[in-house]
């Protein structure tokens, strides 16, 4: 890609195959690993981490609205696909039509899902969620469960693959929480069992309990901000971030005591002050929230923001960094020389959490993809 403006996100493809084999080597042989990535591959590229991730041995992927896995059926990707988000009756023909195995939780979508594969002579593979805990969407009744299975295997063009839950604290310290989630989930598995005795795959442990529970690993485990290099907890060791933000200084000048930066005139000089605009602001995802708060790397060094973000730049105290000048690489996220700003950091700075950091570049940062 031609770049006019030096602001892109540097994606590093062996570090998504390496994230995915520290994952595989936490669980048992024969448990299958399934590759999240819903949200344009956590802001990372959804098509390049998915080739990467089935690369090095994901056997499904995972996506949260069909017109995500349309994406990747478009890039020529032909894996399983799960769609993990509840559709609208009119979305079921794009599921049926592009092979997306869907999540189902009640009676209107899976009629309509029938419908679809009717019409285009195929069967629809579903997912049954499970609620044992999140309350978000999921059947959470052994009856329940029972009836949309028995539902299910009435119909001549619906095929249930698989069913699975959510953990919703396996993350934080709430222990029995979790515990009886993983016991809710295997006693709602042996109620489906009672009614379809063919084999499914199933479903519970997100990244945290990968590292965490081995007992909630069943026949599938799914991976989701590790796979981007991030821990969800203590026990993720070793994993590799992958997106590295980067932009060149455009202009760098000294002004004197007195004077004020940016908009509004949040900073104002107490001495010389040498300070560098950098091409990047909150229209490319770089959020207002780091106004006084955040810094980037400059020749090794931290460099931190002066005055607020703009839309389209921000400034920077370089006076300390000898030789600072335009066209310097700025480091907003990841390494330069020795120090490191990782998206844990920054979501401190924000009072937010790695996840939502490194899904905000915007579109109009370039993914520039290493190691393809």
């Amino acid at each position: 890609m031609v770049m006019f403006r030096y602001n892109y996100a540097e994606i590093d493809l062996d570090a998504i195959r390496h994230n995915v084999s520290v994952m595989r080597a936490h669980t048992a042989p024969g448990v299958d690993f399934l590759a999240v990535v819903k949200a344009d591959g956590y802001g990372h590229g959804a098509v390049q981490v998915a080739r990467a991730a089935l690369e090095a041995g994901a056997a499904m992927l995972a996506v949260a609205i069909p017109e995500e896995g349309v994406e990747l059926r478009r890039a020529g990707i032909d894996a399983p696909i799960l769609v993990l988000g509840g559709i609208e009756p009119e979305a079921a023909d794009v599921v049926v039509a592009c092979d997306l195995t869907q999540v189902v939780f009640d009676e209107a979508r899976i009629r309509a899902l029938e419908q679809a594969g009717e019409k285009y002579g195929r069967r629809a593979k579903v997912h049954l969620k499970l609620d044992t805990g999140m309350n978000r969407i999921g059947v959470r009744r052994e009856a329940d469960v029972q009836r949309l299975v028995r539902l299910i295997d009435s119909l001549e063009h619906v095929e249930l693959t698989g069913c699975f839950t959510h953990m919703a604290t396996a993350d934080e310290d709430f222990r029995e929480d979790t515990l009886r989630q993983i016991e809710r989930f295997y006693a709602l598995c042996d109620a489906i069992a009672e009614v379809h005795p063919d084999r499914i795959t199933r479903h519970a442990a997100n990244t945290a309990s990968i590292f965490r529970y081995p007992q909630a690993h069943a026949d599938m485990v799914r991976g989701g901000i590790a796979l981007y290099g991030y821990p969800p907890v203590p026990e993720a060791k070793g994993l590799r971030p992958a997106m590295r933000w980067v932009a060149h200084a455009v202009y760098v000048k000294t002004i004197m005591p007195g004077d004020k930066v940016s908009y509004g005139g949040l900073f104002e000089a107490e001495k010389p002050t040498r300070v560098m605009t950098v091409p990047v602001g909150y229209a490319d995802g770089y959020r207002r929230g780091l106004t006084g708060r955040g810094c980037v790397l400059v020749r090794g060094k931290r460099a931190r923001i002066l005055g607020r973000v703009c839309m389209d730049q921000i400034m920077v105290d370089v006076t300390d960094i000898e030789d600072a000048q335009a066209g310097d690489e700025v480091v907003l996220l990841g390494a330069q020389g020795a120090d490191c700003i990782d998206a844990d950091e920054m979501a401190a700075w924000l009072g937010t959490i790695s996840y939502e950091v490194i899904c905000s570049p915007s579109r109009r940062v370039p993914r520039v993809y290493i190691h393809e």
